[in-house]
């Protein structure tokens, strides 16, 4: 029993962890710290809503909003089968999104929110594209 109470709230803990990226990135776009944003403030809370969905999937460490509207994510395990899974969930989600994965190279540079807020989604292939909306 005691066992079950300690995972209960280790989940709770990282989730709790994984939103409040979602969050700081929002606050950091919306707080008018990024400079000009590309996009509305309501288009930054939708966002916001995709980030912390996206940072409960199971491959998914971290999430962040990034400043050009796409998704960052650090992902748990860095593999071909791990990462497909990941996209393939997340464009299931999210047909008109853009999902962006950090590298362990990404994290080395951008060692702040502001900095891997600033990261650019593009040309990472768009779900739009993987879908075959466009």
């Amino acid at each position: 029993m005691r066992t079950l109470g300690v995972t209960l709230l280790l989940l709770t803990i990282s989730t709790i962890a994984q939103a409040s990226s979602c969050n700081k990135s929002r606050e950091y776009l919306l707080g008018g710290l990024a400079g000009d944003l590309q996009m509305t403030p309501q288009t930054y809370d939708s966002l916001f809503k995709v980030c912390e969905i996206t940072a409960l999937m199971p491959n998914v460490q971290d999430a962040f909003i990034l400043k050009d509207g796409g998704i960052g994510v650090i992902p748990k395990q860095d593999t071909i089968p791990a990462t497909a899974a990941t996209l393939s969930r997340f464009c299931d989600a999210n047909p008109r999104a853009t999902l962006r994965f950090i590298s362990k190279k990404d994290l080395t540079l951008a060692k702040s929110t502001s900095q891997i807020v600033g990261l650019s989604s593009t040309g990472i292939t768009s779900c739009k594209k993987i879908k075959g909306l466009m």
